[in-house]
């Protein structure tokens, strides 16, 4: 019998740095065949082409096949009806692949879909390798998920029965639980004294023993991040988490998406301008999206965590290609009608 092929899941909330990671990882594949399974939040796949523009095959063929998108839910409140038969492809193709990556939404809870790998129809064919979580070091270090953790403590030391955890505070907390791997990312936005105290908070919710190493961009070995073994399915009760008990995850009904395609080119910064003002104006997590630039050939990739934004040219637009604007904003109770109006007549 074949070996099962070992599957890595790459989790960590919105804007973490998962794309950037598995990017990176494409790119300096060591000649590993990597097929890839991307699930975003919202209608709109952002992520999924930006991976497609990676060297995916160290040899033969362009990898254009090796990428599979699930748009508009998490895997983790439609494993059986989206993952199954998406996992079914990727396996049939067993003889081409070494290994696969599978980027969750940064919306998702990690155990709904590790424990489909004990489904008779995966699990003879494929095992879960490791669970790999990113977390945004700036981010935390913000207040993103628990904006005043003195506080939080002090409340519940007074009336431990008081809930005070948010939605996302619970959902970051499960990621971390399920980890064998944690990445503190963006460290180069914090200073040691900070970075170390969100070490120290990571730490906390974290059920056993796991390697919490740094990470700038992503750019980490991929030895440092594939060939775990850690069979995960196999051992599930050692990473408690806040849902065990429930039968089905209802994600906040207040965090929605919205996505834009605009048939026009703008300037950066003047976009950039605008979109800043969105996130003071809405709660906005995450902004991500690809953008025309006038007289510029390349396209303009531009990714924006809160009020933070990076942006980079990935890549010449095609001959055949519309070059249009294309963003997705996803965050809590958003006005899309508002954002759409501001940028429309920027």
């Amino acid at each position: 019998m074949a070996a099962k092929i070992p599957v890595t899941v790459i989790t960590g909330f919105l804007g973490s740095g998962k794309t950037t990671l598995i990017r990176h990882l494409l790119e300096n594949n060591q000649g590993l065949r990597i097929g890839v399974l991307v699930n975003e939040f919202g209608e709109l796949g952002i992520d999924g082409e930006l991976l497609k523009s990676c060297q995916i095959w160290p040899e033969d063929g362009d990898g254009s096949d090796s990428i599979f998108e699930l748009t508009n839910g998490c895997l983790c409140c439609t494993v059986q009806e989206e993952f199954l038969p998406t996992m079914q492809k990727l396996l049939q193709r067993r003889d081409s692949i070494d290994c696969i990556l599978i980027e969750t939404s940064g919306l998702a809870l990690p155990k709904p879909l590790i424990k489909a790998f004990r489904w008779h129809e995966i699990r003879s064919r494929a095992t879960v390798d490791a669970i790999i979580t990113l977390v945004d070091c700036a981010a935390v270090a913000a207040g993103r998920f628990a904006s005043n953790p003195e506080a939080v403590a002090a409340q519940r030391e007074a009336d431990d029965s008081l809930e005070h955890e948010t939605p996302l505070e619970e959902l970051f907390k499960d990621q971390l639980a399920c980890a064998d791997l944690v990445i503190m990312n963006k460290t180069d936005l914090v200073d040691e004294a900070t970075k170390a105290n969100v070490e120290t908070l990571v730490k906390e919710e974290l059920p056993r023993a796991v390697k919490i190493v740094d990470s700038c961009e992503g750019k980490l070995d991929p030895s440092l991040l594939l060939g775990f073994n850690a069979a995960v399915e196999d051992n599930l009760d050692s990473r408690p988490t806040h849902h065990d008990t429930e039968e089905e995850h209802d994600h906040d009904e207040e965090v929605t998406s919205t996505h834009l395609i605009l048939e026009r080119a703008y300037e950066p910064n003047k976009l950039l301008g605008s979109l800043r003002s969105l996130t003071q104006e809405q709660d906005i997590y995450r902004i991500k999206g690809f953008v025309a630039v006038p007289n510029k050939s390349m396209r303009l990739v531009l990714q924006g965590v809160g009020s933070r934004f990076d942006q980079f040219y990935d890549r010449p637009w095609q001959v055949d290609e519309n070059r249009q604007t294309t963003l997705v904003l996803i965050g809590k109770d958003l006005d899309a009608a508002a954002i759409k109006n501001q940028l429309v007549n920027l």
